[in-house]
């Protein structure tokens, strides 16, 4: 394993460090594989790395992918990676799911309220925050061109068969934790989604070769 560079947060890095690759399925690792070639590609070429994870709402699934995506690309020291995160329509992030990063040792900050309130969300004390807050896919905080555009849920990747000025368009499809809002499994079930998102996301980079 590469050695990390940049310090992350320790509950963080006690997370990631607890991560088992091995429960990721051989089916999954079939659908994993464009991302890898993508993003492999691009360090290859010494190239902008720029991954735009999409689901409906922009409010959960695609949220925790964009966050865990870009925290595994700083532990395994790949440069130049920018992830973000959009919807086929914008609503808001979710509390839950910033309880559920919180949890897991980010530092989740509300900088904004409203109906759309904007987190700043980190995972190490000396790095930009993630800026976290729903949005369209194609709004103007996101890339416009050579990016990858990453389908995290069925009626997204259904609605948008073609997605402009995506590069390569993947479908990683991920369980809404939404089924199970308002139950006494709520907590749990959207921490299984994330530590999901979070072990593939450890395994995707895992296998970049850089110089």
């Amino acid at each position: 394993m590469k050695l990390t560079q940049l310090e992350l947060f320790q509950d963080i890095q006690d997370v990631i460090e607890n991560i088992k690759t091995e429960t990721i399925l051989e089916e999954r690792k079939v659908a994993l594989q464009p991302l890898t070639e993508f993003i492999q590609a691009k360090v290859s070429n010494g190239s902008k790395i720029r991954i735009n994870f999409i689901c409906t709402h922009n409010s959960r699934r695609s949220h925790l992918s964009q966050v865990w995506a870009q925290t595994m690309a700083s532990y395994f020291n790949i440069d130049n990676v920018s992830c973000y995160s959009g919807g086929t329509e914008a609503t808001a992030l979710f509390p839950m799911v910033a309880e559920t990063l919180e949890n897991s040792g980010f530092e989740v900050k509300a900088i904004s309220e409203g109906e759309n309130p904007v987190y700043r969300i980190k995972y190490a004390a000396n790095t930009h925050p993630i800026i976290g807050f729903s949005k369209e896919l194609d709004d103007d905080f996101n890339p416009k061109s050579d990016f990858a555009a990453v389908m995290t849920c069925d009626s997204a990747n259904e609605a948008c068969p073609f997605v402009p000025g995506a590069q390569k368009r993947i479908p990683i499809m991920y369980e809404d934790p939404k089924v199970f809002d308002n139950t006494p499994q709520q907590a749990e079930k959207y921490k299984e989604r994330s530590m999901q998102i979070a072990t593939e996301m450890f395994y995707v980079f895992s296998q970049i070769e850089s110089d």
